[in-house]
């Protein structure tokens, strides 16, 4: 056996790998999707689990059951990820358009517990692997609600509020480490994101958009995607989108 055919084959370059939360439907499907044509390996993590089945099998990507909200989730979800290059936190939502004065505590626990200490626990969870990477990259998706406020809206713009002070004291915590931190805002956007809210009333979910073309899933997930294929050393910090006829929460010009 001569020298050549004795040494060990090259190493097969390894394809980079992409956790997203929420995957299940709504923009984390889309993001998946997104993911997937750019050549990342997949971990998607979701509570609805024939869904997400549905959209693994799709994308040749793996499932995993996951409640963000729950800390035994977490740590069963990211057992065995000791190497990432992408972090989609994901997950999240609101319940209810009701004032402070009859704002139940229920509603609100769930939407911090989902879009905050959601966030925090996969976050802290996976850095260590993040880090391994040599080019961790943690997209949080938020919402214009953490930049602003309405109405009826105190307990998920809070949320998100802290949804951007997370991301940008990240950006400190992590300044010299090969770990970028990006924040994605979307403003309107068609999913079932109202229905839910609503709890399941699809009159009133419809009427979020009626007169407007609203952002689709895809909309958000081709800027997630920009963001998270620019070259390791260019960090986009914060991203906002709207669809063209919202310029704030409380300003939205809707056609007759």
């Amino acid at each position: 056996m001569n020298e050549q055919s004795a040494a060990a084959p090259a190493e097969v370059a390894r394809r980079p790998l992409a956790v997203v939360t929420g995957a299940s439907a709504g923009i984390g499907e889309a993001v998946a999707s997104r993911l997937a044509e750019a050549g990342f390996d997949l971990i998607l993590g979701a509570r609805r689990q024939d869904r997400l089945r549905e959209v693994a099998d799709r994308l040749g990507a793996e499932a995993r059951p996951l409640d963000v909200s729950d800390e035994s989730s977490v740590a069963a979800f990211c057992a065995g990820i000791d190497r990432l290059e992408v972090l989609v936190n994901n997950a999240g939502g609101a319940r209810g358009l009701d004032p402070l004065a009859a704002a139940r505590s229920d509603t609100w626990r769930w939407m911090w517990e989902v879009n905050v200490l959601g966030l925090m626990q996969m976050t802290r969870a996976l850095l260590p692997a993040l880090e391994a990477s040599g080019r961790g990259h943690i997209v949080n998706v938020s919402s214009t609600a953490g930049l602003e406020v309405y109405e009826g809206g105190s307990g998920y713009t809070s949320a998100k509020h802290g949804v951007h002070a997370i991301s940008q004291t990240l950006r400190l915590e992590l300044a010299g480490r090969p770990i970028r931190v990006t924040e994605i805002s979307p403003g309107m956007v068609e999913t079932d994101f109202s229905l839910n809210r609503f709890e399941g009333d699809a009159a009133r979910a419809a009427g979020v958009y009626q007169g407007v073309t609203a952002l689709t899933a895809a909309d958000v997930a081709d800027v997630v995607a920009f963001a998270i294929t620019r070259p390791a050393h260019v960090n986009l910090d914060e991203i906002v989108i709207r669809p063209l006829q919202q310029a704030a929460a409380h300003k939205v010009v809707r056609r007759d």
